[in-house]
């Protein structure tokens, strides 16, 4: 770990604040060790492991991701100077004053299957142009709220995704820790060449695929995907959604926490005498009353409008928008949720409420209200018999 930190601006989890974050280390010691995560709806909580445990990733993911490098909470799009010869746009200034490159380390399979769905969305590049070194460690001890297996983003990385990181690792149990290498990439591979280690061996690759079969049998959810988009679009006026406004409190925790979750706002600032301007952009979430604020009031003024409006996003018009789910299964949302509503039970439950023909909801002609490539205020308006 320390070869990598040495020239690097390094990211890693750390204990803080009675929790698991992201944030900057100077060396492996600062990394959370010898400490888990006990994760239930509503719950997040450290736990001790085994005094003679001191592994450094002994648990699932906490509230933070790599959407904080890539798409940062807050950032200055530009500054513009006005005078009497017209507008004058300045370069955005840096993120950070340090000139080090940037590296994450502790990342989830389905953290950085997250990535590349966020890249997507962006249209940014790699990490939104950033482009850090990325160390990913699968995941052998599965948090209550997970169903990466349900999503396909997990709990060991595949050959094809491996190529999304520059290092994957499998962490080994014991007092001294010990790290099974099974991806290298090109710029890594200098680094990895000044470390101290050995050829894996047929005992090290059959410990690797147990450890992956056990992780995904004790994964804490299971998602149904079969035909999930078109159910949640055939249930978009299900009393369900009311029933589920009345636990919600429109906090935005989940949309915080979320992986994937882009909304943002855009807010600019001018100097009293109106000689310079700032424009800003922040994290927002679509559970804000006046995140869909449009002349006359808000496109979604219920709690039931704006938690639909999350989910069949995530797990079902993000299909027809990016060609794939929003959801990567990390089960954030649920464990960050202050009253526990679990999106699995209510995608499953929504899911199974469906009314749908044999051949499911793909098989409907084009222009049908219930097509799930329709908009979700199209289909709402048509159902509810108001066109």
């Amino acid at each position: 770990m320390q070869a990598i930190v040495d020239g690097h601006r390094t990211i890693g989890p750390r204990l803080r604040d009675s929790s698991i974050v992201l944030a900057e280390i100077s060396g492996p010691e600062d990394l959370a060790s010898g400490v888990g995560l006990e994760q239930a709806p509503g719950v997040c909580r450290v736990v001790d492991l085994d005094p003679a445990d001191s592994r450094r990733f002994a648990w699932a993911v906490g509230p933070h991701s790599a959407k904080a490098v890539q798409h940062p909470a807050e950032q200055i799009l530009f500054e513009a100077t006005v005078d009497q010869s017209g507008v004058h746009v300045e370069p955005v200034p840096p993120t950070a004053d340090d000139p080090r490159p940037v590296a994450v380390i502790g990342l989830r399979p389905c953290d950085l299957a997250a990535v590349g769905v966020l890249d997507n969305v962006l249209d940014g590049g790699r990490f939104g142009g950033v482009d850090p070194l990325v160390v990913v460690v699968n995941c052998t001890d599965p948090g209550g709220t997970c169903f990466c297996t349900s999503m396909g983003t997990g709990p060991a990385l595949d050959a094809d995704r491996a190529s999304g990181a520059d290092l994957v690792l499998w962490e080994r149990t014991g007092t001294d820790p010990e790290y099974l290498v099974t991806h290298v990439s090109e710029r890594m591979a200098p680094t990895l060449d000044a470390v101290a280690r050995s050829e894996a061996t047929a005992e090290d690759a059959s410990w690797a695929s147990q450890a992956t079969t056990d992780a995904a049998s004790r994964m804490g959810r299971v998602l149904s995907t079969d035909g999930l988009a078109e159910r949640l679009t055939a249930t978009l006026d299900s009393e369900r959604w009311d029933d589920i406004a009345q636990r919600c409190l429109s906090c935005g925790n989940c949309t915080m926490v979320c992986p994937t979750c882009f909304c943002s706002s855009v807010h600019d600032t001018a100097s009293l005498d109106g000689s310079t301007v700032a424009r800003t952009q922040r994290w927002d979430s679509c559970f804000s009353l006046d995140h869909s604020y449009i002349h006359g009031g808000s496109v979604r003024s219920g709690t039931d409008d704006r938690y639909r409006q999350w989910l069949t996003h995530k797990l079902s018009s993000w299909w027809a928008q990016f060609g794939e789910s929003g959801c990567v299964g990390c089960g954030r949302c649920i464990s960050w949720c202050p009253v526990g509503i679990d999106l699995v039970e209510e995608a499953n439950l929504l899911s199974a409420e469906a009314d749908l023909d044999p051949g499911g909801l793909q098989a409907t002609a084009p222009g049908d209200p219930t097509s799930a490539t329709m908009s979700i205020t199209e289909v709402l308006v048509r159902r509810r018999g108001e066109v």
